[in-house]
């Protein structure tokens, strides 16, 4: 056995540390920690700062693009603002060229005319398409209101004859002897009061401009919207216009903002 007296000297010369330099290793820690976290905190914060404006970014031009695609296909001559946050046009999905002699012509003196050919390749056309004609905005040939429109009376598919309900005469000509398929309006809506940017589709075609659209689809496209305009100036010579949209989005202080302008084509 070990003497007694052994175990005191082995038990003597075992040392650890004392609360006092526990104490010490964490203050210095602390204070290395500190020293780091001034020189991190900047970096860190711009890191955070870019992905935020990236985010912004990313979802400002999103929306306007989803808006220059929708605004490139507008039924000529059917951009409307019912104030600078609320733009409404009616969407074209396709289109050709009819008859206008021959068999099966478009006759504009008959008010019972219910089909016409297409001189063009045939269209694709689906239950619920409008055949537009000549959509000058003005009155007697405005889309909206519905005298130069006709609903489409066929079945579903590819067709090169056009049978419509008509019970009136188109009113005018197209120089071109162009038509428009009119697939179904679209309205954007910057709701300042909630910050939202939102898209509207699938509504009755109405006269005079709703807001909000009443039925159909709707899709919100930005929030945090602190800034959202749009102007619509015609061309001189009424051949072409102009969508211009500004958007800008605020989140944490930190704001995006984003013009865009987008040429409408308004020969009919």
């Amino acid at each position: 056995m070990t003497p007694p007296t052994m175990i005191k000297q082995h038990l003597s010369v075992q040392k650890g540390f004392t609360l006092i330099e526990a104490v010490m290793v964490i203050a210095i820690t602390g204070i290395i920690a500190s020293m780091v976290a001034v020189f991190i905190a900047s970096p860190v914060k711009g890191y955070f700062d870019s992905a935020r404006r990236a985010e912004l970014s990313d979802t400002a031009d999103t929306a306007i693009r989803r808006i220059s695609r929708d605004v490139h296909l507008a039924l000529p001559n059917s951009v409307r603002l019912a104030n600078p946050q609320v733009m409404e046009f009616l969407q074209t999905r396709t289109g050709g060229r009819y008859r206008i002699d021959g068999v099966d012509a478009l006759d504009f003196t008959n008010p019972t005319d219910t089909t016409f050919d297409v001189l063009s390749p045939a269209v694709t056309l689906v239950a619920g398409d409008q055949i537009v004609i000549y959509n000058l905005g003005i009155p007697g040939a405005d889309a909206y209101v519905g005298n130069n429109r006709r609903a489409y009376n066929g079945a579903g598919g590819s067709v090169t004859n056009v049978p419509i309900i008509s019970t009136s005469a188109f009113p005018l000509d197209s120089p071109g002897h162009r038509f428009q398929v009119v697939d179904t309006p679209v309205t954007y809506i910057c709701d300042m009061p909630a910050g939202t940017l939102t898209r509207y589709w699938g509504y009755a075609i109405v006269d005079p401009q709703p807001n909000p659209p009443v039925g159909g689809n709707n899709a919100l496209l930005a929030k945090n919207v602190s800034a959202c305009t749009f102007t619509y100036t015609q061309g001189v010579t009424e051949r072409s216009g102009l969508v211009s949209i500004q958007l800008a989005i605020t989140q944490d202080n930190e704001t995006v903002a984003l013009y865009h302008a987008v040429q409408v084509s308004n020969v009919p």
